[in-house]
């Protein structure tokens, strides 16, 4: 959520930045805003004054009853029982302003940082490195989809997912789920050991309303998410939605920052309105196992935090032996939430395409202020709001296509990458079963 105190401030400036994001309705909200702003601050000097007039009544009145004059005082006190009425209407009407101030304000997007490309979508995002990846490289055998691959060797039954589930659901057998779980385990075992460890977590799959508007899902994206109606709850889409809370209304150290935590969680996206897009195979599913890593951290401190994600996230899919690229996406593509973001995509030859598997995010102060999360800077008087980073590292619906169809021999066979062995007792490869 965005300061409203540099809204009022600076307008144009905010203005600006939002309007790299692209979208026309942000201005209209963004005026309410400030005329919000202006009748709650109205209300409050109109209640502060009238809490000084009755205060001040109700001294006079002690005085007079005290020097015997009844009647004068009865007077008095029948003037601040009617300023008493009207200050409560006051404080009523304060309330359903300031909820619909905050509303409003929930529904308003971060600003881009400086350093942000220009640009309207994932069309003018900028590639900022490419490695490993030659189109020349792949052959016949490598042009297979990973959801034929996964029915030939046993391992893909989307058709009783479908049969259990229904639709946008994948049931993995045999090797296939043990390579989710062995990814999982790879990635886990990487981010808790050596320096800058994270510290592993693992939190509910269901979480509160509030644990949803701290981090930015709602109220904008309810229809995306799965709602357990009768307990008030919610479905995870990610781990950053409890991670982003776990502080919540809490005042960290400065020495204790930066909070680095990783967590394996199943996410569960409804994926509105895109049936029939991406959903043969894994691509797009409506539930899906991804490690996420997750810090709470000073201003001064994101930087570093933001590029150690990153790497973090880099290495395991060049430990897969999978080519990828970083994408630094434009201010038009970035998300709800998103000061900066880098994705991290791997091409998978089956599908012929590239696949989004990470998105490595700085959100400013933006999920703090929605969650209440400050910090007391060393030497200093008073709090600060922390600065909040998330990335997947990794989610396993696109790698483990992308494994399949990067890694299948001309036998129909698929080799595993080195660095997944030890998860396989010593297999190699997965092959028909």
């Amino acid at each position: 959520m965005l300061d409203i105190r540099r809204i009022r401030t600076d307008v144009d400036g905010v203005l600006a930045a939002l309007g790299r994001r692209g979208d026309p309705g942000i201005e209209p909200d963004l005026r309410r805003v400030l005329a919000l702003d202006e009748q709650l601050r109205t209300i409050v000097a109109e209640r502060d004054e009238l809490r000084g007039r009755i205060n001040a009544l109700s001294k006079q009145v002690g005085t007079l009853r005290r020097d015997g004059k009844t009647q004068e005082a009865e007077v008095i006190q029948e003037e601040s029982r009617l300023l008493g009425e009207r200050e409560s209407l006051l404080a009523t009407e304060h309330d359903d302003i300031g909820t619909l101030l905050r509303t409003t304000l929930q529904g308003i997007p971060n600003l881009p940082a400086p350093d942000v490309p220009d640009g309207g979508g994932p069309d003018d995002n900028v590639v900022l490195e490419t490695v490993g990846y030659d189109p020349d490289r792949y052959r016949e055998h490598q042009r297979v989809p990973h959801w034929e691959i996964g029915v030939e060797l046993g391992i893909l039954d989307n058709e009783r997912a479908a049969k259990l589930s229904g639709s946008m659901f994948a049931l993995y057998r045999g090797p296939g789920a043990r390579l989710i779980r062995a990814l999982t385990q790879l990635a886990l075992d990487g981010h808790t050991a050596g320096p800058n460890a994270y510290e592993e977590i693992r939190p509910p799959s269901v979480v509160r309303t509030e644990t949803m508007t701290a981090t930015g899902q709602l109220p904008k994206f309810a229809d995306d998410a799965y709602k357990v109606e009768r307990d008030e709850l919610w479905l995870i889409p990610t781990a950053e939605a409890p991670l982003t809370s776990m502080h919540r209304d809490e005042i960290l150290d400065e020495a204790d920052l930066p909070r680095r935590f990783t967590a394996y969680t199943p996410c569960f996206r409804r994926e509105a309105g895109s049936a029939g897009a991406d959903t043969r195979g894994t691509l797009r599913t409506h539930e899906f196992d991804k490690v996420e890593l997750f810090a709470y951290c000073t201003p001064e401190q994101a930087s570093a935090v933001h590029n150690d994600m990153l790497a973090r996230a880099v290495a395991i899919v060049t430990d897969l032996g999978l080519p990828y690229r970083v994408v630094d996406l434009c201010a038009g593509d970035l998300g709800f939430s998103s000061a900066r973001t880098f994705d991290i995509e791997v091409y998978a030859p089956g599908c012929d395409r590239w696949l989004e598997v990470s998105s490595v995010s700085w959100f400013t102060d933006f999920q703090a202020r929605r969650g209440n999360v400050r910090y007391r800077p060393e030497g200093a008087k008073g709090t600060e709001l922390c600065h909040t980073l998330n990335g997947s590292a990794l989610a396993w619906s696109r790698i483990w296509p992308a494994i399949l169809e990067t890694h299948r021999q001309a036998d129909g066979s698929v080799l595993l990458p080195a660095v997944l062995h030890p998860y396989f007792a010593g297999e190699t490869a997965i092959r028909k079963r």
